[in-house]
């Protein structure tokens, strides 16, 4: 029997996961020893017959269950990267043994005393700040747990969060199914309309389906150009009922029967914490900190928006006149219309601009990007074995030297995720001598040759990068404030903010080159693509607040048991006034931010919050006239490096000399002249 490598010392580069060794037998046996050991661990603090001090509670917990981190941070990015039957049936086996796990030690009653003890004479323990601030997160972190609640409540605490661990499995793995299995083929004759670089990802997943001719699938890198290009109405109609209905179909995999028991035992748990409901409950440890609050941002937006794509409406109807399209415009017709229009009006067609997207040369853009603004090196590391041929690996240096280790899985293929995402193998800390990061950014572009990206494409990968870039630069003591682990409102910002280097003409003169001749981006097509930038943001902006609204919505209902989910979204979007050709970006049972985990449940507005931030805080470099100015990103690189260790709006404010408002999101969005 071959020996299980999550109990070996890892003699990898970096000690990255061997992957090439880890196979899903090894997991069950790994989780289960890793969960014993922690227990092991919280046992013997709670045990510690001295009085609770900092450092045999706080720093002990931080030091514990380092074997289950190894082994669960390398299976939830492999079931999410990789996917497979094999990996699905351990996430359903331990989903709810994660659950109980996390359960033991949060409501454990001898380390809550223990907590509760150090956070009530916290003043007298003369506590470095971000010690202090560990003391206090840690403390509430698991009051809202429910360690607090006594008896039969803490019990019931217990059970609804087991509960939703096996829903939210269930509900991840039901749309990764729908995916999975459905695909539109075509035949050469259903091709109108489509570039050669849709025609080229088309034909490449019906290889990897083993089907003839050519195929669209369920990944957003592939339905949605079709949706832009084809001019078969009628397949455009077919290919985006079934991408709304993921989650929405009869039989075991049907999401629509798991909602409302999600929310109904979210809002039980809230009310438990005496809460009204699970958003104010959520809400109660953001930056937006309250309902009124995030309606405020929404209602403003929203009003704005909704009023452009109305105008936007009226300017794809006329097109589609021209097509013979008498009545109203259609979901399934919106993209397509509107990238003839945005053709037409400021010359850009798609199909001519996408030949400049080489993923490679957009990924070594993000990389030289931050370089210039912290002083990062990137060198490819082909000596570190991947999970799949997919991934590539690179060691990030800075003039002090090894920073961290950065991966990237760029392609879309069945049975992966959908979606774009960062995640970490291992965060860094220096709790114990200093422990750098191996961060991972997962993409599903569409594979051809060369991979062409769009343009929104190019910005999901600048996106993710400044996710990484939040996990590599972090410079924290202790493991629980690293990188990314602050508040869900607040863990856009970084992302969302390197956005806006894509945008810089420099980078696209560099980095923007044909991928056949080697030529850069032509001035004329950059600086019309820099002016349609604010093109179609009414329908943008529409999609994805609608989405974020019925999130809010869904999670104050003050009775979602018996919820009619469809009835109840159908009702929300005609009170908003949703424009009837445009459909929420996320719909009820395909809406995994929501019900695959609760990571942005009652969350989802976050983007349009960090929005807010990243609009004004790009700001201090434009003021400053260089979007590389040093003092800026020296200011910028202070908020990535300080992870959860000071208040978020305190930390932004340093960066900006003062507090956001929402006037730059909606002027970024070309939306300010209808702000109300």
């Amino acid at each position: 029997m071959s020996t299980n490598p999550f109990f070996e010392a890892w003699a990898t580069p970096f000690g990255v996961p061997p992957f090439e060794r880890i196979r899903p037998e090894h997991y069950p046996a790994a989780l289960d020893r890793g969960m014993a050991e922690h227990l092991a661990d919280i046992a013997a603090i709670t045990g510690n017959p001295a009085p609770p001090s900092f450092a045999n509670t706080i720093e002990a917990l931080e030091r514990s269950g380092s074997l289950f981190e190894r082994v669960a941070s390398v299976f939830a990015n492999l079931v999410s990267s990789l996917g497979g039957e094999a990996l699905q049936a351990i996430e359903t086996d331990f989903a709810p043994k994660f659950a109980q796990h996390g359960n033991r030690i949060s409501l454990d009653p001898a380390l809550f005393a223990r907590i509760d003890a150090l956070f009530q004479q916290r003043d007298q323990l003369g506590l470095a700040p971000e010690a202090l601030r560990l003391l206090e997160r840690r403390h509430l972190g698991v009051v809202r747990a429910g360690a607090a609640l006594q008896g039969a409540a803490k019990a019931r605490m217990a059970e609804i969060a087991e509960r939703l661990a096996v829903l939210h499995t269930a509900f991840g793995q039901n749309v990764v199914h729908d995916e999975k299995q459905w695909h539109l083929a075509l035949g050469a004759d259903d091709l109108d309309g489509l570039p050669g670089f849709v025609i080229e990802g088309a034909r490449q997943a019906a290889a990897e389906r083993g089907v003839a001719g050519y195929a669209i699938t369920l990944a957003r890198s592939s339905i949605e150009p079709f949706l832009t290009f084809s001019r078969r109405r009628d397949l455009r109609k077919t290919a985006h009922a079934a991408w709304v209905a993921r989650g929405a179909h009869d039989g075991p995999h049907d999401n629509r029967i798991l909602i409302p028991e999600i929310l109904a035992l979210r809002a039980e748990r809230a009310r438990l914490l005496g809460y009204a409901s699970y958003a104010a409950f959520r809400l109660a440890d953001t930056m937006a900190a309250s309902e009124a609050n995030v309606a405020r941002l929404t209602d403003a937006v929203w009003e704005a928006a909704r009023h452009r794509a109305e105008q936007e409406a009226a300017g794809l109807l006329e097109v589609a006149r021209g097509d013979g399209i008498n009545g109203p415009l259609e979901k399934w017709d919106w993209l397509h219309f509107a990238e003839r229009v945005r053709a037409s009006e400021y010359a850009i067609d798609e199909a001519e601009l996408k030949p400049y997207f080489v993923l490679e040369n957009i990924q070594q853009a993000a990389f030289d990007t931050a370089s210039r603004l912290f002083g990062l090196s990137f060198e490819a590391r082909p000596d570190i074995a991947g999970y799949h041929p997919d991934m590539r690996a690179w060691e990030v240096r800075d003039a002090d030297g090894h920073v961290g280790v950065f991966l990237a899985d760029n392609y879309a293929r069945a049975g992966k995720r959908s979606g774009a995402w960062m995640s970490s193998f291992r965060d860094q800390q220096g709790l114990d001598g200093a422990v750098s990061p191996i961060i991972i950014n997962n993409n599903n572009f569409a594979r051809g040759t060369p991979s062409l990206l769009s343009y929104d494409d190019a910005e999901t990968l600048f996106h993710e990068f400044g996710h990484a870039l939040h996990g590599l630069l972090s410079k924290v003591h202790y493991p629980s404030q690293s990188g990314t682990s602050v508040r869900r409102d607040f863990v856009e910002f970084p992302s969302q903010i390197y956005e806006h280097w894509l945008a810089v003409p420099a980078t696209l003169q560099r980095y923007a080159l044909h991928h056949e001749t080697g030529a850069a981006l032509p001035v004329a097509l950059m600086e019309r693509l820099l002016a349609a930038q604010t093109f179609n943001q009414g329908f943008a902006t529409v999609e994805y607040t609608a989405s974020a609204i019925l999130d809010m919505a869904l999670h104050a209902h003050p009775d979602p048991a018996a919820l009619d989910v469809a009835e109840f979204e159908r009702d929300m979007l005609a009170r908003i006034g949703m424009p009837a050709a445009i459909g929420a970006r996320h719909r009820p049972a395909h809406f995994q931010h929501l019900f695959a985990g609760s990571g942005y449940a009652a969350g989802y507005y976050s983007y349009l919050w960090a929005e807010v931030l990243d609009a004004d805080g790009f700001g201090a470099f434009e003021a400053a006239g260089d979007p590389f100015d040093p003092a800026a990103a020296a200011r910028l690189r202070r908020i990535l490096e300080a992870g959860d260790t000071r208040d978020p709006m305190d930390l932004y404010i340093e960066f900006r000399g003062a507090a956001p408002s929402t006037e730059a999101l909606l002027r970024h969005r070309g939306l300010v002249a209808l702000a109300p």
